[in-house]
């Protein structure tokens, strides 16, 4: 009866020696608040996972944030524009080929929905999270941490190691868009370089001529001074975008019945690998968070008009038009990234491949800069002298740039990497762990009218997971094959 009683009621975590020593580290982490004010606030001095403080609480953490350099609504709206609209969008006729048209363009919208939706269900547990916790902000593996917390008492013993997963994946997942990164420069400099300068150089060559000047890029530690770079970034995949259309409807698009194009669905062999990229281009819950933490007006951020549905709904229309129409321009022929289908020899065409590439070569450092500051701050306190930190820490950057040059080595098939990175960790990050911390969150609070938001939550976990398991599978399989076509 006793044990009965103590899991019916919420926890109270104490100040205790052992606690603390195992979140010290954590609680002492400086976010972007005037004062030092922390990031993740792990003593609590009431009750959590009790519904009447989570509501009534007189904590808003929204107006106790005092952000250095708070951003407003457009500046997040761009931010969250740029964050989303990179190689994947150029993959997504290649998706589309991949699911046929119909099904390509109802399943990004809906791809799209539940991406955002996730990306709200965040927001609020954070937001929950941060008044039961009396902390103005949280990360996205804090959240994880704390709705292990407050959840079931059976499951809170967990709540460290989900903190530790979801810093892995997100290290997993942006590695993985380096990898992407190189391999797409690597082959769109291959298609303008070769003809160009008359040169000889295999598509591997280009691969090792970038290692050096992406290994100088990354030596770059303050993203004060990467802006310039974002900026120069988001100018070349614009007016590259805009080309790309130009493309596209230059001449009359051909019939949706000819051959080569499947109007309707493609098959179920290659639909994980439709849904590996859709969800790779989708996936940008990673920057979420951050991008809300510093906003000058966060209570903007979501709503049915807020900054995040406004961002989304032109992400996604801009999918959907690159996907459909790329796809019925270039039918079968389409390639892994559409750049590599414009007309060579034009200087037009050459000149969106080389802005493109620019593009992504220089967001090579701003996607490198979150696995750096999850890993490196850990290594880093294991280091005893400056000096000795100053020079581990470069050779650290030298080794991940390195990693992620090997493995993009190891895949060169953009189109399979890009389907392999979405299945693998994007799928995880937006499907499965968002309303595995939703149901944590509000286990004691309940679900709702006749449990609706236990099914939905349950749903997408299985909708994530069958995803992921399907489109790592197909994914791979494809990679073997090529793999073993090219040996022979």
């Amino acid at each position: 009866m006793s044990r009965g009683k103590e899991e019916a009621e919420p926890l109270l975590l104490q100040a205790d020696s052992s606690h603390e020593a195992g979140t010290s580290q954590d609680s002492e982490t400086e976010g972007p608040y005037k004062g030092g004010a922390k990031t993740s606030a792990i003593t609590l001095q009431r009750p959590v996972g009790c519904r009447e403080y989570a509501i009534t609480g007189d904590y808003d953490p929204l107006s106790e944030r005092d952000v250095d350099h708070p951003t407003s609504n457009c500046d997040t709206m761009i931010h969250l524009l740029k964050g989303n609209i990179g190689t994947g969008i150029l993959a997504m006729p290649d998706a589309f080929k991949n699911a046929g048209l119909t099904v390509g363009t109802l399943g990004t919208v809906f791809i799209g929905i539940i991406c955002v939706h996730t990306m709200h269900i965040l927001v609020a547990c954070a937001h929950d999270l941060c008044r039961r916790t009396q902390t103005p902000a949280l990360s996205f593996a804090e959240v994880a941490e704390q709705s292990f917390r407050v959840g079931p008492p059976r499951l809170r013993r967990f709540a460290p190691y989900a903190r530790i997963l979801i810093n892995c994946f997100l290290c997993v997942t942006q590695l993985g868009f380096c990898c992407v990164y190189f391999v797409f420069v690597a082959e769109n400099l291959f298609k303008v370089l070769n003809p160009l300068l008359g040169l000889d150089w295999t598509f591997r060559d280009y691969m090792i001529f970038l290692l050096i000047p992406m290994i100088l890029l990354n030596y770059i530690k303050n993203l004060k001074y990467l802006a310039p770079f974002s900026m120069i970034a988001n100018i070349f995949m614009g007016v590259g975008l805009a080309i790309i259309f130009y493309y596209i409807f230059r001449d009359p698009l051909p019939p949706m019945n000819r051959t080569g194009i499947n109007v309707g669905f493609s098959s179920w062999k290659q639909l994980p690998l439709y849904f590996g990229t859709a969800i790779y281009a989708f996936e940008g819950i990673g920057m979420v968070l951050p991008l809300e933490n510093k906003m000058k007006n966060p209570q903007d951020f979501g709503g049915w008009t807020g900054v995040l549905n406004t961002s989304m709904v032109i992400v996604g229309c801009l999918y959907t038009a690159v996907g459909f129409f790329g796809y019925l321009k270039y039918g079968e022929t389409v390639k892994g990234s559409i750049t590599l289908n414009l007309t060579d020899g034009e200087v037009l065409a050459e000149s969106v491949r080389l802005m493109m590439a620019l593009s992504i070569f220089l967001s090579y450092a701003l996607q490198f800069y979150v696995p750096i500051d999850i890993i490196w701050p850990h290594l880093k306190s294991r280091i005893p002298t400056e000096k000795m930190q100053l020079i581990s820490e470069y050779a650290f950057r030298t080794f991940l740039v390195i990693l992620t040059f090997i493995l993009a080595e190891m895949i060169p098939h953009l189109g399979l990497f890009i389907s392999l990175v979405g299945a693998v960790s994007s799928s995880t990050l937006a499907l499965i762990f968002p309303p595995i911390i939703n149901l944590l969150t509000n286990w004691n609070a309940g679900y709702g009218r006749y449990r609706w938001s236990l099914v939905k939550d349950f749903m997408l976990i299985i909708f994530g997971t069958v995803g992921c398991i399907a489109g790592t599978y197909v994914s791979m399989e494809h990679i073997i094959m090529g793999s073993s076509d090219e040996g022979k």
